[in-house]
């Protein structure tokens, strides 16, 4: 099983970032998506899922209007769209697939900075 992140990087305040995950291993349709985030000295925190069929998603407060979640099945990718970046979105960033019967697998994150 992998999860692979990709797309982090230092942006500017107001700029945007694309991140995406690239799955294998397991019947990525099977399982729910979601992007979580860890800052230093804070705890991870859930930023955005996306069901495993009908495509239903939830965000954090703090996102909303700002991200936006998806997923391609054919190609076993999530993607989480991030525009209008704010410092407090500095964060490693970590992928996860789960299962609504306890099946959980993480990435190893990417790295976002958002600074002047």
């Amino acid at each position: 099983v992998q999860l692979v992140e990709s797309g982090g990087g230092l942006v500017q305040p107001g700029g945007s970032l694309r991140l995406s995950c690239a799955a294998s291993g397991f019947t990525f349709s099977w399982y729910h998506m979601s992007w979580y985030r860890q800052a230093p000295g804070k705890e991870r925190e859930l930023v955005a899922t996306i069901s495993n069929t009908d495509d239903n998603t939830h965000y954090a407060d703090s996102v909303k209007g700002r991200f936006t979640i998806s997923r391609d099945n054919a190609k076993n990718t999530v993607s989480l769209q991030m525009n209008s970046l704010k410092p407090e979105d500095t964060a490693r960033y970590y992928c996860n697939a789960r299962t609504t019967w306890g099946i959980s697998y993480w990435g190893q994150g990417t790295q976002v900075t958002v600074s002047p």
